[in-house]
Protein backbone atom coordinates (compact mmCIF):
# COMPACT_ATOMS: atom_id res chain seq x y z
CA UNK A 1 0.00 0.00 0.00
CA UNK A 2 1.57 3.43 -1.18
CA UNK A 3 1.20 6.43 -0.13
CA UNK A 4 2.09 10.17 -1.74
CA UNK A 5 2.18 13.79 -0.33
CA UNK A 6 1.77 16.27 -3.49
CA UNK A 7 3.98 19.45 -2.84
CA UNK A 8 1.28 21.72 -1.86
CA UNK A 9 1.61 24.66 0.88
CA UNK A 10 -1.91 26.07 0.39
CA UNK A 11 -3.85 26.30 3.33
CA UNK A 12 -7.12 24.32 4.68
CA UNK A 13 -9.48 25.20 2.38
CA UNK A 14 -13.03 24.05 4.03
CA UNK A 15 -16.23 23.46 2.64
CA UNK A 16 -18.32 26.94 1.28
CA UNK A 17 -21.79 25.09 1.18
CA UNK A 18 -22.18 25.80 4.67
CA UNK A 19 -25.92 25.93 5.36
CA UNK A 20 -28.43 24.70 8.14
CA UNK A 21 -29.46 21.08 7.02
CA UNK A 22 -32.35 19.17 6.65
CA UNK A 23 -31.83 15.74 8.29
CA UNK A 24 -32.81 12.34 6.48
CA UNK A 25 -36.22 11.09 7.07
CA UNK A 26 -37.75 8.07 5.26
CA UNK A 27 -36.83 4.35 5.67
CA UNK A 28 -33.01 3.97 5.93
CA UNK A 29 -30.76 3.01 3.11
CA UNK A 30 -30.34 -0.79 2.17
CA UNK A 31 -26.66 -1.00 2.98
CA UNK A 32 -26.76 -3.90 0.97
CA UNK A 33 -28.82 -3.01 -2.33
CA UNK A 34 -28.08 0.69 -1.92
CA UNK A 35 -25.18 1.85 -4.64
CA UNK A 36 -22.02 1.19 -3.23
CA UNK A 37 -20.79 5.03 -4.20
CA UNK A 38 -24.26 6.31 -2.58
CA UNK A 39 -23.44 4.85 1.10
CA UNK A 40 -23.96 7.08 3.69
CA UNK A 41 -23.14 6.30 7.32
CA UNK A 42 -23.37 9.82 8.59
CA UNK A 43 -27.26 9.37 9.08
CA UNK A 44 -27.46 9.20 12.73
CA UNK A 45 -30.60 7.30 13.10
CA UNK A 46 -28.15 4.64 12.38
CA UNK A 47 -26.61 5.11 15.54
CA UNK A 48 -30.01 6.05 17.45
CA UNK A 49 -31.56 2.59 16.08
CA UNK A 50 -28.38 0.82 16.72
CA UNK A 51 -28.49 -0.35 12.87
CA UNK A 52 -25.31 0.29 11.80
CA UNK A 53 -23.45 -2.93 11.72
CA UNK A 54 -24.46 -4.44 8.21
CA UNK A 55 -23.23 -0.89 6.42
CA UNK A 56 -19.69 -0.44 7.76
CA UNK A 57 -19.53 -4.65 7.52
CA UNK A 58 -19.73 -3.92 3.62
CA UNK A 59 -18.04 -0.87 3.25
CA UNK A 60 -14.78 -2.81 5.20
CA UNK A 61 -15.32 -5.58 2.42
CA UNK A 62 -16.16 -3.64 -0.47
CA UNK A 63 -14.40 -0.22 -0.15
CA UNK A 64 -12.77 0.39 3.20
CA UNK A 65 -11.17 4.29 2.26
CA UNK A 66 -14.78 5.23 1.02
CA UNK A 67 -16.04 8.48 -1.20
CA UNK A 68 -19.60 10.15 -0.19
CA UNK A 69 -20.05 12.58 -2.71
CA UNK A 70 -23.40 13.70 -1.33
CA UNK A 71 -24.43 13.58 2.62
CA UNK A 72 -26.40 16.55 4.84
CA UNK A 73 -22.45 17.22 5.95
CA UNK A 74 -21.06 17.24 2.34
CA UNK A 75 -18.35 15.02 0.66
CA UNK A 76 -16.67 12.97 2.93
CA UNK A 77 -14.00 9.84 3.23
CA UNK A 78 -14.67 7.11 5.40
CA UNK A 79 -12.08 5.10 7.00
CA UNK A 80 -13.23 1.85 8.50
CA UNK A 81 -10.67 -0.14 8.79
CA UNK A 82 -8.51 -0.54 11.95
CA UNK A 83 -4.86 -0.67 10.14
CA UNK A 84 -5.97 2.39 7.97
CA UNK A 85 -7.41 4.03 11.36
CA UNK A 86 -4.18 4.06 12.68
CA UNK A 87 -2.30 5.03 9.58
CA UNK A 88 -4.50 8.40 9.37
CA UNK A 89 -4.29 8.82 12.87
CA UNK A 90 -0.10 8.53 12.23
CA UNK A 91 0.55 11.29 10.01
CA UNK A 92 -1.15 14.42 11.76
CA UNK A 93 1.02 16.69 9.26
CA UNK A 94 -0.86 15.46 6.74
CA UNK A 95 -4.55 14.79 8.12
CA UNK A 96 -5.35 18.02 10.25
CA UNK A 97 -7.43 18.45 13.68
CA UNK A 98 -8.06 21.81 12.38
CA UNK A 99 -11.28 23.00 12.59
CA UNK A 100 -13.25 20.48 14.13
CA UNK A 101 -13.48 16.75 14.71
CA UNK A 102 -16.97 16.32 13.39
CA UNK A 103 -18.13 15.39 10.76
CA UNK A 104 -20.40 18.86 9.94
CA UNK A 105 -19.04 22.42 9.53
CA UNK A 106 -20.29 24.28 11.66
CA UNK A 107 -22.95 27.14 9.78
CA UNK A 108 -21.60 29.84 10.69
CA UNK A 109 -18.42 28.82 9.95
CA UNK A 110 -17.14 29.70 13.49
CA UNK A 111 -15.52 27.25 15.82
CA UNK A 112 -14.93 27.14 19.22
CA UNK A 113 -11.30 26.45 19.81
CA UNK A 114 -10.08 23.21 21.59
CA UNK A 115 -6.44 21.23 21.68
CA UNK A 116 -8.09 18.25 20.24
CA UNK A 117 -8.45 20.48 16.98
CA UNK A 118 -5.06 21.74 17.06
CA UNK A 119 -2.20 20.70 15.24
CA UNK A 120 1.25 21.14 17.10
CA UNK A 121 2.72 22.73 18.37
CA UNK A 122 0.05 24.49 20.22
CA UNK A 123 -1.56 20.88 20.79
CA UNK A 124 1.02 19.60 22.51
CA UNK A 125 1.59 22.91 24.21
CA UNK A 126 -1.91 22.89 26.35
CA UNK A 127 -2.22 19.59 26.77
CA UNK A 128 1.24 18.97 28.78
CA UNK A 129 -0.91 21.56 30.83
CA UNK A 130 -3.61 19.81 32.03
CA UNK A 131 -2.28 16.16 31.52
CA UNK A 132 -1.19 16.10 35.30
CA UNK A 133 -4.62 15.73 36.54
CA UNK A 134 -4.38 12.18 34.95
CA UNK A 135 -0.72 11.14 35.95
CA UNK A 136 -0.03 7.99 37.68
CA UNK A 137 0.50 9.70 41.02
CA UNK A 138 -2.68 11.38 40.83
CA UNK A 139 -4.57 8.37 39.89
CA UNK A 140 -3.34 7.02 42.54
CA UNK A 141 -4.96 9.68 44.75
CA UNK A 142 -7.84 9.11 43.08
CA UNK A 143 -8.78 5.83 43.61
CA UNK A 144 -10.01 5.73 46.57
CA UNK A 145 -12.27 8.70 46.31
CA UNK A 146 -13.44 7.23 43.33
CA UNK A 147 -14.03 3.98 45.15
CA UNK A 148 -15.78 6.00 48.12
CA UNK A 149 -18.32 7.39 45.58
CA UNK A 150 -19.25 3.65 43.63
CA UNK A 151 -19.90 2.58 47.17
CA UNK A 152 -22.14 5.21 47.96
CA UNK A 153 -24.11 5.28 45.04
CA UNK A 154 -24.16 1.20 44.54
CA UNK A 155 -25.37 1.00 48.18
CA UNK A 156 -27.80 3.71 48.10
CA UNK A 157 -29.78 1.63 45.41
CA UNK A 158 -33.13 0.57 45.22
CA UNK A 159 -33.84 -2.95 46.44
CA UNK A 160 -37.16 -5.42 46.15
CA UNK A 161 -37.12 -5.67 42.69
CA UNK A 162 -37.89 -1.88 42.26
CA UNK A 163 -36.88 -0.90 38.68
CA UNK A 164 -34.97 2.18 38.02
CA UNK A 165 -32.88 4.06 35.49
CA UNK A 166 -29.32 2.90 35.19
CA UNK A 167 -27.79 5.82 33.67
CA UNK A 168 -29.45 8.10 35.62
CA UNK A 169 -28.86 6.31 38.97
CA UNK A 170 -25.27 5.03 38.37
CA UNK A 171 -23.88 6.27 35.11
CA UNK A 172 -24.73 9.64 35.16
CA UNK A 173 -24.41 9.80 38.79
CA UNK A 174 -20.67 8.70 39.14
CA UNK A 175 -18.97 10.54 36.26
CA UNK A 176 -20.31 14.10 37.16
CA UNK A 177 -19.09 13.41 40.76
CA UNK A 178 -16.00 12.60 39.13
CA UNK A 179 -15.85 15.98 37.19
CA UNK A 180 -16.67 17.56 39.87
CA UNK A 181 -13.91 16.21 41.75
CA UNK A 182 -11.43 17.02 38.52
CA UNK A 183 -12.58 20.52 38.62
CA UNK A 184 -12.87 21.21 42.61
CA UNK A 185 -16.30 22.19 40.95
CA UNK A 186 -18.89 23.26 43.85
CA UNK A 187 -20.48 19.65 44.90
CA UNK A 188 -24.16 20.51 44.82
CA UNK A 189 -23.83 21.92 41.04
CA UNK A 190 -22.28 19.26 39.76
CA UNK A 191 -25.23 17.87 37.63
CA UNK A 192 -24.57 21.12 35.38
CA UNK A 193 -21.68 19.53 34.14
CA UNK A 194 -23.85 17.25 32.95
CA UNK A 195 -25.99 19.29 31.09
CA UNK A 196 -23.22 21.40 29.77
CA UNK A 197 -21.60 18.12 28.04
CA UNK A 198 -25.16 17.22 26.73
CA UNK A 199 -25.72 20.56 25.32
CA UNK A 200 -22.38 20.32 23.98
CA UNK A 201 -21.89 17.72 22.11
CA UNK A 202 -22.98 18.62 18.53
CA UNK A 203 -26.00 19.90 16.67
CA UNK A 204 -27.98 18.76 13.46
CA UNK A 205 -25.30 20.93 11.51
CA UNK A 206 -22.59 18.93 13.04
CA UNK A 207 -23.25 15.65 14.37
CA UNK A 208 -27.02 15.05 13.14
CA UNK A 209 -27.97 15.21 17.06
CA UNK A 210 -31.77 16.28 17.43
CA UNK A 211 -32.14 16.22 21.09
CA UNK A 212 -34.44 18.97 20.96
CA UNK A 213 -32.05 21.63 22.12
CA UNK A 214 -33.46 25.00 20.80
CA UNK A 215 -30.68 27.48 19.63
CA UNK A 216 -32.28 29.82 23.07
CA UNK A 217 -31.48 27.17 25.00
CA UNK A 218 -28.03 25.87 24.13
CA UNK A 219 -27.11 29.52 23.82
CA UNK A 220 -27.92 30.15 27.33
CA UNK A 221 -26.54 26.65 28.62
CA UNK A 222 -22.96 27.79 27.52
CA UNK A 223 -23.37 31.36 28.68
CA UNK A 224 -24.22 30.07 32.14
CA UNK A 225 -21.20 27.43 31.44
CA UNK A 226 -18.64 30.16 30.70
CA UNK A 227 -19.52 32.41 33.37
CA UNK A 228 -19.49 29.81 36.33
CA UNK A 229 -15.75 28.87 34.86
CA UNK A 230 -14.67 32.13 34.52
CA UNK A 231 -15.16 33.09 37.62
CA UNK A 232 -13.56 29.86 39.13
CA UNK A 233 -10.78 30.98 37.01
CA UNK A 234 -10.47 34.28 38.38
CA UNK A 235 -10.41 32.48 41.94
CA UNK A 236 -7.99 29.94 41.21
CA UNK A 237 -5.50 32.30 39.17
CA UNK A 238 -5.36 34.73 42.61
CA UNK A 239 -4.75 32.11 44.90
CA UNK A 240 -1.55 30.70 45.26
CA UNK A 241 -0.71 27.09 43.78
CA UNK A 242 -0.37 23.97 45.84
CA UNK A 243 3.39 23.42 46.65
CA UNK A 244 2.43 19.69 46.39
CA UNK A 245 0.97 20.15 42.75
CA UNK A 246 -2.23 21.21 41.70
CA UNK A 247 -4.67 18.25 41.18
CA UNK A 248 -7.81 19.88 39.57
CA UNK A 249 -7.86 21.15 36.28
CA UNK A 250 -8.71 24.78 36.38
CA UNK A 251 -5.89 25.24 38.14
CA UNK A 252 -3.72 24.47 36.53
CA UNK A 253 -5.01 26.03 33.20
CA UNK A 254 -4.50 29.26 35.10
CA UNK A 255 -1.18 28.91 36.21
CA UNK A 256 0.27 27.01 33.51
CA UNK A 257 3.19 28.54 31.78
CA UNK A 258 0.90 28.04 27.97
CA UNK A 259 -2.69 28.02 28.96
CA UNK A 260 -2.31 31.11 31.86
CA UNK A 261 -3.22 33.91 29.18
CA UNK A 262 -6.20 31.70 27.88
CA UNK A 263 -9.01 33.43 29.48
CA UNK A 264 -8.03 36.82 27.43
CA UNK A 265 -8.84 34.08 24.66
CA UNK A 266 -13.16 33.31 25.69
CA UNK A 267 -13.85 30.72 22.64
CA UNK A 268 -10.80 28.78 23.55
CA UNK A 269 -11.08 28.94 27.14
CA UNK A 270 -14.65 27.91 26.80
CA UNK A 271 -13.39 25.36 24.30
CA UNK A 272 -11.28 23.74 26.09
CA UNK A 273 -13.08 23.57 28.99
CA UNK A 274 -16.43 22.01 27.18
CA UNK A 275 -13.66 19.35 26.16
CA UNK A 276 -12.48 18.55 29.66
CA UNK A 277 -16.18 18.02 30.58
CA UNK A 278 -17.04 16.43 27.47
CA UNK A 279 -13.78 13.94 27.29
CA UNK A 280 -14.56 13.46 31.06
CA UNK A 281 -18.62 12.24 31.20
CA UNK A 282 -18.92 10.89 27.62
CA UNK A 283 -16.67 7.55 27.85
CA UNK A 284 -17.11 6.44 31.14
CA UNK A 285 -20.73 7.49 31.60
CA UNK A 286 -21.89 5.30 28.35
CA UNK A 287 -19.47 2.28 28.40
CA UNK A 288 -20.75 2.17 32.39
CA UNK A 289 -24.22 1.43 30.80
CA UNK A 290 -23.21 0.00 27.74
CA UNK A 291 -21.10 -2.52 30.00
CA UNK A 292 -24.41 -3.84 31.71
CA UNK A 293 -26.35 -4.15 28.46
CA UNK A 294 -23.37 -6.32 26.93
CA UNK A 295 -23.93 -8.37 30.05
CA UNK A 296 -27.18 -8.85 29.70
CA UNK A 297 -26.78 -9.63 25.66
CA UNK A 298 -24.35 -12.18 26.29
CA UNK A 299 -25.17 -13.80 29.71
CA UNK A 300 -22.77 -16.79 29.23
CA UNK A 301 -19.98 -13.66 29.54
CA UNK A 302 -21.66 -13.16 32.67
CA UNK A 303 -21.38 -16.23 33.81
CA UNK A 304 -17.33 -15.99 33.38
CA UNK A 305 -17.33 -12.73 35.38
CA UNK A 306 -19.39 -14.23 38.47
CA UNK A 307 -16.51 -17.40 38.52
CA UNK A 308 -13.75 -15.45 38.29
CA UNK A 309 -13.23 -11.36 39.07
CA UNK A 310 -9.74 -11.16 37.63
CA UNK A 311 -11.19 -10.76 34.30
CA UNK A 312 -12.57 -7.63 35.35
CA UNK A 313 -9.09 -5.37 34.07
CA UNK A 314 -9.63 -7.13 30.60
CA UNK A 315 -13.43 -7.06 30.13
CA UNK A 316 -13.05 -2.90 30.93
CA UNK A 317 -11.00 -2.83 27.43
CA UNK A 318 -13.50 -4.95 25.91
CA UNK A 319 -16.51 -3.19 27.19
CA UNK A 320 -14.77 -0.16 25.64
CA UNK A 321 -14.31 -1.68 22.47
CA UNK A 322 -18.15 -3.53 22.55
CA UNK A 323 -19.60 -0.19 22.95
CA UNK A 324 -17.47 2.39 21.33
CA UNK A 325 -18.33 5.88 22.88
CA UNK A 326 -16.97 8.04 20.41
CA UNK A 327 -18.14 6.92 16.71
CA UNK A 328 -16.20 9.21 14.61
CA UNK A 329 -13.50 11.37 14.59
CA UNK A 330 -12.77 13.78 11.93
CA UNK A 331 -9.60 15.35 10.15
CA UNK A 332 -9.47 17.75 7.32
CA UNK A 333 -6.52 16.96 4.46
CA UNK A 334 -3.92 19.87 4.77
CA UNK A 335 -2.62 19.11 1.23
CA UNK A 336 -3.27 16.18 -1.88
CA UNK A 337 -2.51 12.52 -0.64
CA UNK A 338 -2.44 9.07 -2.43
CA UNK A 339 -4.05 6.19 -0.22
CA UNK A 340 -5.16 2.71 -1.02
CA UNK A 341 -5.15 3.70 -4.08
CA UNK A 342 -7.59 6.90 -3.85
CA UNK A 343 -6.61 9.92 -4.63
CA UNK A 344 -7.76 12.57 -1.51
CA UNK A 345 -7.75 16.11 -2.63
CA UNK A 346 -6.27 18.99 -0.01
CA UNK A 347 -9.29 20.47 1.56
CA UNK A 348 -11.50 17.07 1.95
CA UNK A 349 -12.70 15.67 5.29
CA UNK A 350 -11.72 12.36 6.15
CA UNK A 351 -13.73 10.44 8.89
CA UNK A 352 -12.44 8.01 10.77
CA UNK A 353 -14.93 5.64 12.37
CA UNK A 354 -13.81 3.73 15.75
CA UNK A 355 -17.16 2.01 15.46
CA UNK A 356 -15.97 0.25 12.55
CA UNK A 357 -12.40 -0.12 13.43
CA UNK A 358 -13.61 -1.39 16.82
CA UNK A 359 -15.35 -4.37 14.74
CA UNK A 360 -12.80 -5.07 12.68
CA UNK A 361 -12.66 -9.03 12.11
CA UNK A 362 -8.80 -8.92 10.43
CA UNK A 363 -8.41 -8.14 14.49
CA UNK A 364 -11.08 -8.98 16.38
CA UNK A 365 -12.39 -12.39 15.79
CA UNK A 366 -16.26 -12.59 16.33
CA UNK A 367 -16.03 -9.39 16.61
CA UNK A 368 -19.83 -8.53 17.01
CA UNK A 369 -19.70 -10.29 20.15
CA UNK A 370 -18.89 -9.41 23.74
CA UNK A 371 -15.91 -11.70 24.85
CA UNK A 372 -14.37 -10.88 28.48
CA UNK A 373 -11.19 -12.41 28.21
CA UNK A 374 -10.83 -11.36 24.45
CA UNK A 375 -7.21 -11.77 24.31
CA UNK A 376 -7.00 -8.58 21.81
CA UNK A 377 -9.79 -6.61 23.95
CA UNK A 378 -6.83 -3.65 24.52
CA UNK A 379 -6.07 -3.54 20.58
CA UNK A 380 -9.53 -0.99 20.36
CA UNK A 381 -9.53 1.96 18.44
CA UNK A 382 -11.97 3.69 21.07
CA UNK A 383 -8.79 6.14 22.22
CA UNK A 384 -7.60 7.08 18.88
CA UNK A 385 -3.75 6.83 18.36
CA UNK A 386 -1.17 8.88 17.95
CA UNK A 387 -0.74 12.37 19.13
CA UNK A 388 -4.21 12.74 19.57
CA UNK A 389 -4.91 9.08 21.82
CA UNK A 390 -7.39 9.90 24.69
CA UNK A 391 -5.15 12.13 27.33
CA UNK A 392 -7.84 10.13 30.32
CA UNK A 393 -8.25 6.83 29.08
CA UNK A 394 -6.70 5.43 32.10
CA UNK A 395 -8.57 7.23 34.50
CA UNK A 396 -11.70 6.32 32.18
CA UNK A 397 -10.52 2.71 32.48
CA UNK A 398 -9.84 2.93 36.88
CA UNK A 399 -13.04 4.23 37.13
CA UNK A 400 -14.67 1.09 35.12
CA UNK A 401 -12.25 -1.27 36.54
CA UNK A 402 -13.60 0.19 40.60
CA UNK A 403 -17.37 0.06 39.48
CA UNK A 404 -17.40 -3.93 38.05
CA UNK A 405 -15.41 -4.56 41.19
CA UNK A 406 -17.59 -2.90 43.77
CA UNK A 407 -20.62 -4.05 41.33
CA UNK A 408 -19.37 -8.15 41.79
CA UNK A 409 -19.10 -7.47 45.19
CA UNK A 410 -22.94 -6.46 45.92
CA UNK A 411 -24.76 -7.98 43.10
CA UNK A 412 -25.31 -11.46 41.53
CA UNK A 413 -26.88 -9.76 38.71
CA UNK A 414 -27.91 -6.32 36.93
CA UNK A 415 -31.53 -7.23 35.26
CA UNK A 416 -31.75 -5.03 32.15
CA UNK A 417 -36.02 -4.54 31.91
CA UNK A 418 -36.48 -2.81 29.04
CA UNK A 419 -35.84 -1.23 25.40
CA UNK A 420 -32.85 1.71 26.22
CA UNK A 421 -32.99 5.08 24.87
CA UNK A 422 -30.33 5.97 22.59
CA UNK A 423 -28.39 9.28 21.48
CA UNK A 424 -29.62 10.44 17.88
CA UNK A 425 -25.82 11.23 16.83
CA UNK A 426 -23.54 10.14 14.34
CA UNK A 427 -20.82 11.57 16.70
CA UNK A 428 -21.45 10.16 20.57
CA UNK A 429 -22.92 6.53 21.06
CA UNK A 430 -25.28 7.61 23.83
CA UNK A 431 -27.66 5.77 25.95
CA UNK A 432 -30.01 7.99 27.41
CA UNK A 433 -31.80 5.86 29.48
CA UNK A 434 -31.81 1.92 30.71
CA UNK A 435 -34.10 0.50 32.91
CA UNK A 436 -33.12 -2.50 35.24
CA UNK A 437 -33.54 -4.13 38.75
CA UNK A 438 -30.33 -5.86 40.98
CA UNK A 439 -30.76 -9.07 42.61
CA UNK A 440 -27.67 -8.61 45.27
CA UNK A 441 -25.98 -11.47 46.58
Amino acid sequence: MSETVSDSSQPIQLDENRRRITLPSGPLQDPWETPLEALDVSDSRLYQQDAWRPYFERLRRDDPVHFTADSPFGPYWSITRHEDIRHVESHHEVFSSFPTIAIGDSPEGQYIENFIAMDPPKHEQQRKTVAGVVAPRNLVKLEPVIRGHVEDILDGLPDGGEAFDWVDRVSIELTTRMLATLFAFPFEDRRKLTYWSDISIGSPETTGMDEGFSAEEVQAGLNDMATTFMGLWAERAAAEPDPNGATDLITMLAHGEDTRDMIQRPLEFLGNIMLLIVGGNDTTRNSISGGVMALNQFPEEYDKLRADAGLIPNMVSEIIRWQTPVLHMRRTLKSDYEYAGRQMKAGEKVVMWYISGNRDEDVHEQADRLIIDRSTARQHASFGFGIHRCMGNRLAEMQLRVVWEEIHKRFRFIEVTGPERRLKSNFIRGIRGLPVRVHRH
